[in-house]
């Protein structure tokens, strides 16, 4: 059974920087792209960033230059690294595997 469990979210400031790291259970990481996602208020649910298993990665236009992911596969784990937050970054943060979804862990930027 594949379990992805983020970690790492919480209340700072505008400015601020935070790492989300989402660790997967299962032999599927390695070999799967992995992402992290937000939903904003009475949205669908969008594309933050992504990695695939060979490292390329692509970005949300919102989040580029001031967002990284980055991928351990030794640990089963994905990052993302968030500088230079602003209050419109605020959510639910999700990390996708396949087809599989984390809990969500929730990033709230204060002005």
């Amino acid at each position: 059974q594949v379990q992805l469990v983020e970690t790492g979210g919480g209340l700072l400031q505008a400015g601020g920087t935070l790492r989300l790291s989402c660790a997967a259970s299962g032999r599927f990481f390695s070999s799967n792209t992995m992402g992290w996602y937000r939903q904003p208020p009475g949205k669908e649910r969008e594309l933050v960033a992504a990695i695939t298993s060979c490292g390329s990665t692509n970005y949300a236009d919102a989040v580029k230059r001031r967002f990284t992911i980055s991928r351990d596969n030794a640990k089963n784990t994905v990052y993302l690294q968030m500088n230079t937050l602003k209050n419109g970054d605020t959510d639910v943060y999700y990390c996708r595997g396949g087809i599989h979804w984390g809990q969500g862990t929730q990033v709230t930027v204060s002005s």
